[in-house]
């Protein structure tokens, strides 16, 4: 069971945590419980009523008129709001809703739907990837267990990797060999996989070596196979300690290749301003890159 702070509800539903204690008092919309030092929290139970609740009231239902509906009506009216004219934040409160459920049919359904409206791309880079956002401070928190985390990133793994294979590798004019690898003790690969998958899309030859590479396993991988760019990134400060001497040591190894560098590496290549080593922070910046 998930335990969430007004804090974190803040951040999930969009709602103000001022906002969420009125609604608390005045409507009985949910009911906190008290910690042992008076802080309130939350259960999954109460969070998935709130995002309920905020998708209702962003769409023009009054917070009154909710608060007098059953439990079942708010989560009907919000499923039908949903299947009809779901956008990004809808359908990123519907895969808070199902992963706090464990519920993989739904996740894959919400998916499934956002893609044949919207296309793939578009679902990862509007949908997938704020979601991720949303909750990924509250992995590092505590607040979602390290279970939870694994099971929906795991699902979004599988969409990706299967994306990616049924995309033809073909040689295309002026396309570019890319090696992509994540730096020892990273694990988070999900951004490098959609990144890889975009490569590939793009007519380019990707091979990619995935999570927790060894800089020296990458280098001896590249003298093999001549590659022209080589892409690697980071989530967090957990796998690299050092961003900036990081991207000196790679710079240093890889002197004849464009080196492209993701998340927090990102940050420090931008900063740096290194000669051949460029910060990608987005798809679209990775569009331009490969140009």
């Amino acid at each position: 069971m998930g335990k969430y702070t007004l804090n974190d509800l803040e951040k999930l539903t969009g709602i103000k945590a001022d906002t969420i204690r009125i609604w608390e008092k005045r409507y009985g919309i949910i009911a906190a419980h008290r910690s042992a030092t008076n802080r309130r929290w939350y259960t999954d139970d109460e969070l998935r009523r709130m995002i309920n609740v905020s998708i209702l009231n962003s769409n023009g239902i009054k917070i009154s008129a909710i608060a007098a509906l059953p439990a079942d009506v708010i989560e009907e009216k919000t499923a039908d709001l949903i299947r009809t004219s779901a956008g990004p934040d809808m359908l990123s409160g519907s895969l808070i809703i199902a992963m706090t459920r464990l519920d993989e049919d739904s996740i894959n359904e919400i998916l499934l739907s956002s893609v044949i409206k919207n296309g793939f791309e578009s679902t990862f880079s509007s949908v997938v990837f704020p979601f991720l956002k949303k909750i990924g401070v509250l992995w590092h928190t505590g607040s979602v267990n390290v279970g939870t985390e694994h099971f929906i990133s795991n699902i979004l793994r599988r969409k990706l990797i299967a994306a990616f294979e049924n995309l033809h590798s073909l040689k295309t004019p002026g396309s570019k060999k890319i090696l992509m690898f994540l730096p020892e003790n990273e694990f988070h690969e999900l951004g490098l996989l959609y990144y890889a998958y975009i490569a590939r899309r793009l007519g380019h030859q990707v091979l990619y070596l995935g999570q927790t590479t060894p800089l020296d396993a990458a280098v001896q991988t590249g003298e093999e196979w001549n590659p022209d760019i080589i892409i690697t990134g980071a989530l967090s400060g957990l796998s690299v300690e050092d961003p900036e001497e990081y991207i000196l040591r790679a710079s240093a190894c890889f002197k004849s290749q464009k080196l492209i560098f993701t998340g927090i590496l990102a940050e420090a290549a931008a900063r740096k301003r290194v000669r051949g080593v460029f910060a990608c922070r987005s798809d679209k910046d990775l569009i331009k890159l490969l140009r």
